[in-house]
């Protein structure tokens, strides 16, 4: 419905040419928009109605003070690998982790993963690449998951969260005391719940529409054949030439798979390609743009520098492999 009613407004309303650069950034502009702000509301209301009634306080200490043994990594990629959300649409549930306070390692490991592994990205591969190289590919994302979120929660990054976020985190930590102790009922804490939802939502507008605004130029405008020129040389640096000219797009696992195929049809190595999709659709400027009102500029560089380094890895083990 999002998708026929921008279809609508960009070329029927606007009249522009479907075929054209323009017309192509605005229509991919204005849907994902509207999808990632709804979105954005009610994650944050159903969060906010998890908080009220299960408070996410309670899990952030079972998980500070129980041994686990990695499995919240785990548990907590295996989550993002079965959401079908794209990395930007995957930041709202990212902001609702980290508002209840779940430790940062465990939501840098849904974060890493949602993009990257969903039921789209795997129907597709199983057409084009066969079970063999789906199945690695949906481990590898997962793993990727795991071992990032672990190793980023061992860095204690969690002082550099944006100030903005550690506001909210004490917001929702004393509301969650006094709605417990006073016992509402839900119909009168939704006025706040929702509240609540739309103050997250004005409050990340512009960092969303600037994000979004910047994926939608490159969707749009980025010349045929431009990163294929650079992936396609038969060099030891094509894995992290592709990784790092992929963080300017920005699409999702069924926008970039036909261009990984086409890529393996023309002779690049697969993990090669693959890599380059790992950095598409697990990494961005737009991504980092909306990150910008959760994190600080550096805590963004030290996420964004261990998952490039561990996808041109996984690129170079992909190429052993197969």
């Amino acid at each position: 419905m999002l998708q026929r009613f921008a279809d609508w407004l960009v070329f029927g309303v606007f009249g522009l040419d479907p075929d054209s650069k323009i017309g192509d950034a605005l229509d991919f502009f204005i849907y994902d928009s509207i999808k990632i702000l709804i979105l954005l509301f009610v994650i944050s209301a159903i969060m906010g109605v998890i908080n009220a009634y299960f408070p996410v306080s309670r899990l952030k200490r079972y998980l500070q003070t129980h041994k686990l043994y990695g499995l919240q990594y785990l548990l907590a990629s295996v989550f993002g690998a079965v959401t079908p959300f794209c990395s930007c649409s995957s930041i709202p549930l990212f902001i609702g982790f980290v508002k209840g306070g779940i430790p940062l390692g465990v939501t840098f490991s849904f974060l890493i993963t949602s993009p990257l592994v969903n039921e789209v990205a795997v129907a597709m591969f199983l057409g084009a690449f066969g079970l063999k190289i789906t199945a690695i590919y949906v481990v590898s994302g997962i793993l990727l998951g795991v071992v990032g979120g672990w190793v980023l929660g061992k860095m204690n990054l969690e002082p550099l969260l944006s100030d903005w976020v550690k506001s909210i985190q004490r917001q929702a930590d004393s509301q969650a005391e006094l709605w417990e102790e006073e016992r509402l009922s839900f119909w009168k804490r939704l006025p706040g719940i929702l509240k609540d939802s739309w103050g997250i939502v004005k409050g990340v507008l512009v960092y969303v529409l600037i994000g979004i605004g910047i994926g939608a130029a490159m969707h749009g405008f980025v010349p045929e054949g431009f990163f294929e020129q650079y992936m396609g040389k038969d060099n030891w640096f094509a894995v992290p030439m592709a990784t790092i000219l992929a963080v300017p797009m920005y699409a999702n696992a069924a926008g970039i798979v036909p261009v990984v195929e086409v890529f393996v049809a023309k002779g690049i190595p697969i993990g090669t390609a693959i890599a380059f999709m790992m950095g598409v659709v697990g990494l961005s400027i737009p991504e980092a743009t909306l990150l910008k009102k959760v994190m600080t500029w550096k805590l963004i560089g030290i996420f964004f520098g261990v998952i490039t380094l561990f996808i041109i890895i996984s690129g170079y083990l992909f190429n052993i492999i197969l």
